[in-house]
């Protein structure tokens, strides 16, 4: 490669929990469209969630993302089709600005997924009473310590391990630390450029100088 990029495998992840429960959560709850119009996602951390942690005179509500105990928490259990509805990647660079690390659900929609993959956030699943078990146990343990083993495909938390699955291409991505697309086009720009300068219909003025 022309100029070597380091991207982190990401093979375990470890952090004490946030419970969100509920089906069908999407990414409009996630990050409501009203703070989409920024320039870059440093600052979205704070709007995740919003419309369902605040009222309309911005005072909080119950919600797990306000309580104390779980402001320093890093890994999300989450329930079925979490992350559904818009494409928005605004909702992962939100979740990942609030201190999400890793999510742990009973399904995810497969666009979510996948910019949660383009982030090196693994997007790991269980069945439901699995799932339910571990939201339980974070709600009595907010400090409890949650490890994904994302190349075993395993969850182990207390005195307790699962089986969880991580999809295929997800696992070798970030096991191989491959999952960070634009990073890598960027490390191959010398032979981007090459491919780019043997296609008839790019023009010339349009291909970046590799570095």
């Amino acid at each position: 490669m022309s100029d070597e990029v380091e991207i982190p495998e990401v093979t375990h992840v470890s952090g004490s929990g946030v419970p969100i429960r509920g089906n069908d959560i999407d990414t409009d709850q996630i990050i409501p469209a009203r703070f989409m119009k920024v320039v870059t996602f440093d600052g979205l951390g704070e709007f995740a969630f919003f419309d369902v942690r605040f009222d309309d005179d911005d005072n909080p509500k119950d919600h797990p993302m306000n309580e104390d105990r779980f402001q320093d928490s890093s890994v999300m259990v989450v329930n079925s089709n979490f992350g559904c509805g818009s494409s928005r990647e605004h909702a992962p660079q939100a979740l990942m600005r609030w201190g999400i690390d890793a999510i742990i659900g009973e399904s995810f929609a497969e666009i979510f997924a996948g910019n949660c993959l383009a982030l090196g956030i693994p997007t790991v699943t269980a069945d439901s009473e699995t799932i339910q078990d571990l939201q339980d146990w974070v709600d009595e343990n907010p400090d409890g310590e949650i490890d994904i083993d994302v190349e075993a495909e395993e969850v182990t938390y207390g005195d307790t391990t699962i089986d969880v699955t991580v999809d295929d291409a997800q696992r070798k991505a970030l096991v191989e630390g491959v999952w960070d697309t634009t990073a890598l086009m960027k490390s191959n720009a010398g032979e981007v450029r090459k491919k780019a300068e043997g296609l008839p219909y790019v023009d010339d003025a349009a291909i970046p100088e590799a570095e």
